[in-house]
């Protein structure tokens, strides 16, 4: 008993002279600064014994201004190896600037100020000369096949009456042919095409926007035509007068999609009030052409009756060029470089001048 009491006692002793030795983990006071290092013996010396709790509360002051501003750093506060604290990068959603709001804003009004200003109809010359050369181009196409014109319903309302007059002959014939079907289909269709431009009537017959959009309504319908005859298989050109090269139904759709292209065409060159009339009727034209009273005078330009020459010149080459095309590379060929110039077209509407403002 007494042997185990020493070594307990032993070991008692030697333990709190261990604890004795060695230094707390947590520290207990403010470890001395590099920049202004202050013996513990010298500060009881000078009586800086009460200036711990000072140093401590600068300290807390410190850390506080640290971390409300990141961005500080103390040099007096750096030990050896420290590194500033951490930046803190703040992140929120971005927003425009006025002044970037204000500039969509102007070039979205700019850009509707320019669609909805009105065209000067007397300044419209290459695109309504380019409706004229259409109304040759597309009614090739279809009288080369079916003997039936798109654009000019003189021909198919007088087709349709001769149709009509067969029922009281006698013998009675009631029979309704398939060239009578395809001029009603025509005419029906070009009257839905010209229902269309009711719509320009609404937005503005001569807006820059009605021009562009309604040349562009043109050319779907060229090249919808396009598709159907391509998809039909039949072919382009009639070997006779009494046998008609389009007979199936897809056929119908290209003289529908055609005829209303023609239509539509038509009432927006009807709107403009030009000398080139609606560019697709040419009997007023040549009529008015023969008739003008200037129409000897080579010595100087009159508008009136040069316009009504190159309306009358720009169909004949129409037809021409696509009958041309036609032979070489099929009506389905055709109306595809059709709906082309049509595109072009719809372009070359962007570049006509505004009409100016009337002067007070």
């Amino acid at each position: 008993m007494s042997s185990s009491r020493e070594t307990w006692g032993w070991l008692h002793r030697r333990t709190e002279s261990c604890k004795a030795q060695t230094d707390p983990l947590i520290p207990t006071r403010r470890p001395v600064s590099y920049l202004n290092p202050v013996q513990e013996g010298q500060r009881h010396e000078h009586g800086l014994e009460g200036s711990s709790d000072l140093v401590q509360e600068s300290h807390e002051q410190d850390a506080s201004a640290t971390i409300n501003n990141p961005h500080s750093f103390d040099l007096q506060g750096k030990g050896k190896g420290d590194l500033p604290p951490p930046g803190v990068v703040q992140s929120g959603p971005t927003y425009l600037s006025d002044a970037e709001n204000g500039s969509s804003s102007f070039k979205i009004s700019s850009l509707r100020q320019f669609l909805m200003r009105e065209i000067d109809s007397s300044r419209a010359v290459a695109p309504l000369t380019a409706y004229c050369f259409m109304t040759g181009f597309i009614d090739v196409v279809s009288f080369s096949a079916i003997f039936v014109w798109c654009a000019f319903q003189t021909g198919n309302s007088l087709q349709l009456a001769l149709a009509l007059a067969r029922f009281f002959n006698s013998p009675h014939n009631y029979s309704f042919h398939l060239s009578d079907r395809q001029a009603l289909c025509s005419i029906l269709s070009f009257i839905f095409g010209a229902f269309i431009g009711r719509l320009g009537d609404r937005i503005g017959c001569r807006t820059r926007l009605w021009v562009t959009l309604g040349t562009f309504i043109q050319t779907m319908f060229t090249t919808a035509a396009a598709i159907a005859i391509w998809k039909s298989g039949q072919p382009s050109i009639s070997d006779s007068r009494a046998v008609s090269a389009w007979s199936n139904t897809l056929s119908f759709v290209c003289i529908g999609f055609m005829s209303a292209s023609m239509g539509l065409q038509g009432i927006m060159g009807k709107r403009l009030n030009t000398e080139f009339a609606t560019t697709i009727v040419l009997t007023v034209t040549w009529c008015e052409l023969v008739t003008e009273p200037q129409l000897f005078h080579f010595r100087r330009p009159v508008q009136a009756r040069n316009h009504k020459a190159m309306a009358i010149l720009s169909l004949f080459i129409g037809a021409f060029m696509g009958r041309a095309i036609l032979d070489k590379i099929g009506s389905a060929g055709t109306l595809a470089v059709g709906a082309g110039i049509r595109f072009l077209i719809t372009l070359s509407w962007l570049f006509v001048p505004a009409k100016k403002a009337p002067k007070n």
